[in-house]
């Protein structure tokens, strides 16, 4: 799609707060969540899993459970075929180890019986004989040359030499000559920074219901942010024709990235095809942390020049990031954003991925992003400490603009950083008085936004109301937004439009709920979808009134004469045309497939004042503001709420959260009690402020804001923290005890 797409128009429609029509399902409860789905004659499924980090399975007796009465199937690894190289073969594995275990909580066997309680005392049944193996956890360790091998043979072939085999794949992006860029600073530092994994913390656990028929053909349930590539992975692990799997997703509690890919379903669908029933599986909340994707940890190396002035002269950063015992492209994306905000003459990122024996890392809100920002963040905030610079001066004087080249390769096009820099310059909070043992952060960050494969129906009802059917799952507000679209682009009143979110087998192939690609991809081809059923509806006013398609118009949800030449004919509204569209040719609908492109970049601004305690080192966020461009914020309540969620996530990040490990590689805080997420006590009210620089890409301007707003907070609060504190962090979280040694000079 061309880049001048964007139109200028007045709304009536997007823009305005319209009531979510999800509301009264969800707190009445009458949503249908993962769990919820019940159906005649289910099974309830358990899954085994490893106690080890990393060991090799070399026998597995199943026959005590499957001897079990009400045990109707027991599954593992020999079970599923084998299938080539890929994806696909790496959730396979996951799902259900073959030769070995690779982390602690990597399933092992499932069976499939009439009740909870039999089931779990079939997985007590199963004998599994380990040899136990060396394991890593640690990037840092896994690196070395003499280090255990997670996995053999997922080794690309630009990677270095003089790393352990656990280091799979190398990524590199940059221009210009850092030795001269370098030359011309007043003063050049290299730091060294850690993040820990963290968990999205979707409070829904992840669920699947499986119905295996005998000819073949399946149903699975589930909670997902991507259902077609469900049907896709579950196909191709059980060697089945896409059209023979039919998936539908549930409501999602949840999801943040964290349910972009599979990690029950196809054991819930083996197991329904071996016990000849429907088998229903749901993790527990120690199951979840165990067992399904964190984001990755991280160890970044930043080195950055700068002058008196504030110009930064040079920058690179190198990135180790692992996600777990299977390859992830996160660092990647690391590589990419790490100095996207900035306009540098010289600049230059490297970014190796590490297998470790922790489990497979799955997406969270802008993966690979917040990570390798706030290592860039806490430099850029240092170098103004040490000219006594205004840390959003600096930022405004290096701030990548409207044909900036990118760190990562392209050309901006209109992108809103110096706006959202401006604004939050201008805001009442960054010049807000400060109390004792308080200072105050800021940090810029960056997301990249994407398109991908669409499809949309849009139909025509007899009595003039519409039908919107896209097959991307609601985890952020998109069913209400592209309904609004639809009913801004018709001319007709929102109630009137309904958003339905369908199964596999109902529309072309939909790319999953992440990248922040649904308001704008879908949105965009349901204006596409609603101009052809506006097309269609013109030919049929035209055919009422025996005069040609041209001579027809679509007005304020109305067809109307072009002009005096096409003749004196009264309006005719999409409840009249559509009530005689029997008559004229059928039922009327418009559709849009496309593979989207234009999805604009996305910014955002984040300032934090904290208070930290120098006796418990306890931080206290006191007050919290975004700034971030939307494009066009189609719902600005969600897009709201996008963007404070992003900031109450991060600030868990940046605080407390994080996976810890023992020396036998075992995860010792599977739950929420010891794994600690913010609750409503530990945050601020959090103020958004929205700006619209249109994205030339989309109708409307839309740009995705999803994921920009957890990129800022991790520097944003780290710069806030070392400020209060005389002494600058490098690891996160900073836990009170990391705070206090820092304070003790440690």
């Amino acid at each position: 799609m061309a880049l001048d797409e964007y139109e200028k128009r007045d709304f009536k429609v997007v823009g305005k707060r319209m009531p979510r029509p999800d509301a009264i399902d969800k707190v009445t409860g009458r949503a249908l969540y993962g769990a919820d789905m019940h159906v005649p004659g289910m099974l309830v499924g358990k899954i085994l899993r490893s106690p080890h980090a990393h060991a090799r399975i070399k026998a597995i007796d199943t026959s005590a459970a499957e001897a079990l009465e009400g045990v109707r199937a027991v599954v593992t690894g020999a079970d599923f075929p084998d299938i080539a190289p890929g994806e696909a073969r790496n959730v396979r594995d996951n799902t259900m180890a073959r030769d070995k275990a690779l982390y602690d909580g990597h399933a092992v066997a499932a069976v499939a019986a009439t009740s909870a309680a039999i089931a779990r005392k079939a997985l007590k049944l199963i004998r599994v004989e380990y040899e136990i193996l060396p394991h890593v956890t640690e990037i840092s360790d896994a690196m070395k040359p003499d280090a255990p091998v997670v996995q053999e043979g997922f080794v690309q072939e630009n990677v270095p030499e003089g790393f352990s085999e656990n280091v799979i794949s190398y990524h590199q992006y940059g221009h210009g000559d850092l030795d001269a860029g370098f030359a011309q600073a007043d003063k050049v530092i290299t730091r060294r920074f850690r993040t820990a994994a963290t968990h999205q913390g979707y409070i829904e656990p992840h669920a699947a219901l499986a119905s295996f028929g005998a000819d073949g053909t399946a149903d699975l349930w589930v909670c997902t942010q991507g259902h077609y590539f469900v049907r896709q992975l579950c196909a191709e692990i059980l060697q089945m024709d896409q059209a023979q799997l039919r998936v539908t997703a549930s409501e999602i509690g949840g999801g943040f990235g964290g349910k972009t890919t599979c990690f029950i379903e196809p054991v819930a669908l083996m197991l329904s095809k071996k016990a000849g029933a429907p088998v229903k599986l749901v993790m527990t909340r120690q199951e979840v942390f165990r067992a399904s994707g964190p984001t990755v940890s991280s160890e970044i190396e930043v080195r950055m020049g700068m002058t008196k002035d504030g110009r930064i002269t040079a920058a690179e950063a190198e990135l180790h990031y692992q996600g777990g015992a299977f390859p992830n492209i996160t660092v990647q994306f690391g590589a990419m954003a790490a100095f996207a905000c900035y306009d540098l003459q010289a600049v230059q990122t490297r970014g190796y991925n590490v297998l470790t024996n922790r489990p497979k890392q799955a997406a969270y809100r802008a993966p690979g992003a917040p990570m390798a920002i706030y290592a860039v963040e806490s430099v850029v905030d240092e170098l103004c400490q040490e000219f006594d610079l205004d840390p959003l001066e600096v930022r405004l004087k290096n701030a990548a603009r409207k044909g900036t080249r990118a760190s990562y390769g392209p050309t901006y096009p209109d992108i809103g950083l110096v706006a959202t820099l401006e604004a939050a310059q201008a805001h009442p909070h960054y010049s807000a008085p400060l109390g004792p043992n308080q200072a105050r952060g800021v940090a810029c960050g960056f997301w990249f936004n994407f398109g991908g494969d669409t499809s949309v129906s849009l139909s025509v009802d007899f009595d003039g109301s519409i039908t919107v059917t896209e097959g991307n799952p609601d985890i952020g507000g998109s069913r209400v937004s592209i309904a609004m679209m639809a009913a801004e682009e018709l001319g007709v009143p929102y109630e009137s439009v309904r958003a339905v979110v369908t199964d596999t087998g109902s529309l072309g192939h939909n790319e999953v709920t992440d990248g922040s690609r649904v308001t704008f991809a879908v949105g965009l081809a349901t204006i596409k979808a609603a101009r052809a059923a506006k097309r269609e509806m013109c030919r049929r006013a035209a055919k009422i009134w025996g005069i040609d398609e041209d001579a027809v118009v679509w007005e304020d949800g109305c067809a109307k004469p072009a002009g005096p030449n096409a003749g004196k004919f009264e309006p005719l509204s999409i409840k009249e045309i559509a009530a005689k569209s029997s008559r004229t040719g059928g039922p009327i609908s418009g559709h849009h497939e496309v593979n989207a492109e234009g999805a604009g970049v996305s910014f955002g601004v984040h300032i934090a004042d904290v208070e930290v305690d120098p006796e418990t080192g306890h931080t206290k966020v006191v007050r919290y503001t975004v700034f971030q461009d939307a494009g066009k914020a189609v719902h600005p309540a969600y897009v709201e709420g996008q963007m404070q969620g992003g900031a109450a996530q991060g600030i868990g990040w940046a605080l407390n959260e994080e996976y810890i490990y023992d020396e036998q590689g075992r995860l010792v805080n599977p739950g929420f009690l010891d794994y600690r997420i913010p609750v409503a006590s530990d945050l601020p009210y959090i103020d958004a402020v929205i700006l619209e620089i249109p994205n030339p890409g989309h109708p409307y301007g839309v740009r995705g804001v999803g994921e920009t707003g957890i990129v800022p907070p991790l520097a944003t609060l780290s710069n806030a923290v070392s400020r209060a504190i005389g002494r600058r962090m490098y690891e996160l979280p900073m836990s009170p005890p990391r705070i206090l040694k820092a304070i003790k000079g440690g």
